[in-house]
């Protein structure tokens, strides 16, 4: 179990993934130090290697000196992008495991998220820097807020005409459904079974969604899940030749078949009211007509 943070804790941002300048975490940094929090700023933060923060040897030493500092309580990653997959199978996480921390992010970072759900340790899909306070983050970060100091969170969702309802528990999972179809047969990789799969993305065309989840299914991920949370699926594509169907449409295609629980609109993904979630913590997850409640046991 990971401590939960204190004020007076120490925590890094780092940036595994695109280039991200101080003046956009600033008001990020004003948060966390409102909380009581001290905030350390790797090299990544303001570096610059073509797309990415730095280039990989930079930002696998960035992320490598706060896994192994002990003084560091939350690691949070800056922004997504992409750049973590890169660096992933180089980080030597020894010490982490000895003495695990919080790690925050999502979107690019589900790769770091999911890597450590191998450990059986825990970590937090939420908001991350360079969207802090946007209008409507308020509750993103309130729930990170939540989450990171240990305090009771339940979160309640309004009904969706394609819930499937009933009651599941079992460990939460997942991330960006572009991100997490990518690790199948990597180091990354996690088992589905029996878990809670969530999923959200963003600015995918519509076919790239339904090879994904067929994808999903032939590996095996979709067919013995306890439950599936599908997030937003934010400024999907349509190609020229219209593909057909809703992003959310291809996943209730490719899940129909199956008879867990599963609830769409779930807020979580890349728009402003993106609830924390904790990765790799057993939940209970109940859909019924009146709406969604989903509540860590």
């Amino acid at each position: 179990m990971i401590p939960a943070l204190k004020p007076g804790d120490r925590i890094a941002i780092t940036a595994t993934a695109r280039k991200i300048t101080y003046p956009e975490i600033e008001m990020a940094v004003q948060v966390f130090q409102s909380w009581g929090l001290e905030v350390e700023l790797g090299q990544s933060i303001g570096a610059s290697y073509n797309y990415f923060s730095g280039d990989d040897a930079l930002r696998l030493q960035d992320l490598q000196q706060f896994l192994d500092d002990e003084s560091i309580k939350a690691i949070v990653c800056a922004r997504g992008g992409y750049g973590t997959t890169r660096i992933i199978d180089q980080v030597d996480f020894t010490q982490f495991r000895k003495n695990p921390k919080w790690v925050v992010g999502f979107s690019d970072v589900t790769t770091l998220l999911s890597h450590i759900h191998n450990f059986g340790i825990e970590s937090v899909h939420g908001i991350m820097p360079l969207l802090f306070p946007k209008e409507g983050t308020e509750a993103s970060i309130e729930t990170l807020r939540r989450v990171l100091f240990g305090e009771e969170v339940t979160y309640t969702v309004a009904p969706h005409k394609f819930n499937r309802t009933g009651t599941a528990s079992g460990q939460l999972v997942g991330g960006n459904l572009s991100i997490f179809q990518t690790l199948s047969g990597t180091r990354s990789d996690i088992s589905t079974d029996g878990k809670i799969l969530f999923l959200e993305d963003l600015c995918e065309y519509l076919y790239n969604v339904d090879r994904m989840m067929v994808h999903l299914d032939r590996c095996g991920k979709l067919a013995n899940l306890a439950g599936l949370i599908v997030g937003d699926m934010s400024d999907m594509i349509d190609p020229p030749v219209p593909f057909g169907k809703t992003a959310y449409e291809i996943i209730l295609e490719h899940t129909g078949k199956y008879n867990y629980p599963v609830c769409y609109g779930f807020p979580v993904g890349h728009e402003p009211h993106n609830l924390a979630l904790v990765c790799g913590r057993e939940a209970t997850l109940e859909v019924n007509d009146a709406g969604v409640r989903l509540a860590y046991k």
